[in-house]
């Protein structure tokens, strides 16, 4: 079963597909955000496809796909969380996680173009696993405890401009990963329950059709549920609230691959939880 809402940007209705067939969640729920996961939305969607109360959407395949998730209230980053993205960034692997924040205001559709703002020569690419918090986290006694909070995952594109982020003496990793269109998310959220095992996923970006990133979630320094214990220590997670878990080696910051420019076509996907594909401009 995979959750995602469909139609023009700010108008698009919520959606579930199940045996590659779509139905309309509109009779059960307005949309899909934080209040719908808070409310068991998942389980009551499981419900109510079991007794064919939804109607199919038949033209599906021809409706824009928005961000699965409506209005996050935060998008939580880490960083460097693999080792050999730390290494080609410069970087020691953390001794703990490296948190910064994205303006909500970035997330996007996951096939929506993405801009590269003006004057800007360093628009960076990075794959993660986003993972989407169901229920309210706050002060988990331990990592064992972070599956019950965790609603679904979903691809995210960290989309970020190192100038911005890098180039003064403190650091501004924020203001470099906040531009519109910085955020593509999507296609769907896939629930937690339905990932066979999270820390076991190909994840994959290619520019133009040339190989960027390819590598596994099992790789990562800290594991999903160390880092919902270990964000919860310090804010008060919310239902609807994303948290982009890190991406591996292969972004330009590198120094091995050109930054991105207008023209070029972006695609990435992770295992299980599906593909995206953006035109920069």
């Amino acid at each position: 079963m995979e959750l995602l809402r469909l139609g023009p940007a700010g108008q698009e209705r919520p959606a579930v597909r199940q045996d590659e067939t779509t139905y309309d969640l509109s009779p059960l729920v307005g949309d899909i955000d934080g209040a719908f996961l808070a409310a068991d939305g998942i389980e009551r969607t499981r419900a109510a496809l079991a007794a064919g109360q939804l109607p199919e959407v038949r033209d599906a395949a021809s409706l824009r796909i928005g961000p699965p998730v409506a209005r996050p209230q935060a998008v939580l980053c880490i960083g460097q969380n693999y080792a050999a993205h730390a290494a080609e960034s410069g970087s020691t692997p953390p001794a703990e996680p490296i948190l910064f924040l994205k303006h909500p205001g970035a997330v996007v559709g996951p096939n929506d173009d993405v801009l590269i703002p003006r004057g800007a020569q360093k628009v960076d690419w990075e794959v993660e696993l986003a993972v989407v918090i169901g229920r309210e986290a706050s002060h988990l006694e331990s990592p064992a405890d972070a599956a019950d909070h965790i609603a679904a995952y979903t691809v995210s594109n960290d989309v970020s401009e190192r100038d911005y982020q890098l180039s003064d003496p403190g650091k501004q990793w924020t203001r470099g990963k906040s531009c519109p269109t910085f955020n593509p998310l999507g296609p769907s959220l896939v629930p937690a329950d339905e990932v066979d095992d999270v820390q076991a996923l190909r994840l994959w970006s290619t520019v133009n059709g040339e190989p960027r990133q390819d590598s596994m979630t099992a790789d990562m320094i800290f594991s999903v549920s160390y880092l919902v214990w270990y964000l919860s220590q310090y804010v008060s997670l919310q239902p609807g609230d994303v948290i982009n878990t890190g991406t591996p080696e292969g972004v330009a910051l590198s120094g091995r691959f050109p930054y991105l420019r207008s023209g070029d076509v972006l695609d990435l996907g992770i295992e299980q939880l599906g593909t995206q594909r953006q035109n920069i401009t």
